[in-house]
């Protein structure tokens, strides 16, 4: 007989790393909610359903302290990145442009109410009356929740190239160009208001503030590429659904780099060397 906890898991991460940002504070959710499984399963009569809604409480709860600590947070604040394989996660089937590392970022500017309603019903497949059961709230103010959420995320929501491959010949068109020193040519590949921000995190040499327009970018990341830790080797890997740059130094990883793109121009750069947030990606 399978295990309800177990057959379930995968999408609660899913659950949690959405709401969250955050694959080791996801974890932590995860494992108050095991315990509380344990202690209420044989009350249960739903337990997909049951868990969804503690998973879903527990992150509310956590990221309003999250969002206290972030205001001290030194640097930008990214989400933390997590390893995909051929658009799954945990060995669910996630849509790319949902779990992509830009797309977190744009939901980080939603109040955790309305990242739980949007999360719940644009990703988990919920009606708004079932995600305002799962969070003690009138159907009303959760489909108000759901309208304001969406205009933000359609006001904001992050370019995507047609492919993967699209994406990944940007990838190495860019950083070739930076390698070469010229900022002109990087220059040309950049819109005008390109962004590039780097998550330090107080741990690792980083910019404290984001870095925009396209002649500062390009001067900016050219100047990154001359100061790179010696013996560090870049590999292509898909992460959060897209090809980065990885970098890994005596088998640990110790930086990334991923582009928004549309498969013609790059929108903004986002590079991480803190090391806490590189903790999940492990090298193979």
């Amino acid at each position: 007989m399978s295990d309800p906890w177990t057959d379930h898991r995968p999408s609660l991460f899913s659950l949690a790393y959405r709401l969250l940002g955050s694959a080791s504070d996801a974890n932590d959710m995860l494992q108050e909610a095991h315990l509380r499984w344990l202690t209420k399963s044989a009350e249960v009569e739903s337990p997909r359903a049951w868990l969804e809604h503690v998973v879903t409480n527990l992150c509310l709860d956590h990221l309003k302290s999250a969002r206290v600590r972030r205001e001290t947070y030194v640097g930008p604040w990214l989400p933390e990145p997590v390893a995909t394989e051929q658009s799954t996660l945990n060995g669910q089937p996630v849509d790319p442009e949902s779990v992509s590392l830009a797309f977190l970022a744009l939901l980080e500017r939603l109040s955790p109410l309305e990242r739980a309603v949007f999360v719940l019903v644009e990703a988990f497949d919920y009606s708004a009356d079932e995600a305002a059961q799962v969070l003690g709230r009138e159907g009303s103010a959760v489909r108000q929740l759901l309208h304001r959420a969406r205009e933000h995320v359609r006001e904001g929501r992050p370019r995507f190239a047609p492919t993967k491959e699209a994406h990944l010949q940007m990838l190495g068109t860019f950083f070739t160009a930076v390698q070469s020193g010229d900022v002109k040519q990087v220059e040309s590949l950049l819109v005008s208001d390109a962004r590039a921000t780097t998550d330090g995190g107080g741990r690792a040499r980083a910019a404290l503030n984001v870095v925009e327009g396209a002649n500062r970018v390009a001067r900016f990341m050219i100047g990154v590429s001359t100061k790179q830790i010696a013996g560090v080797v870049y590999e292509l890997r898909e992460i959060n659904g897209w090809p980065a740059l990885v970098g890994v130094l005596d088998g640990a990883v110790v930086a990334l780099a991923q582009l928004e793109t549309d498969g013609e121009r790059v929108f903004s750069i986002s590079t991480w060397s803190n090391p806490d947030k590189l903790t999940a990606l492990r090298v193979d």
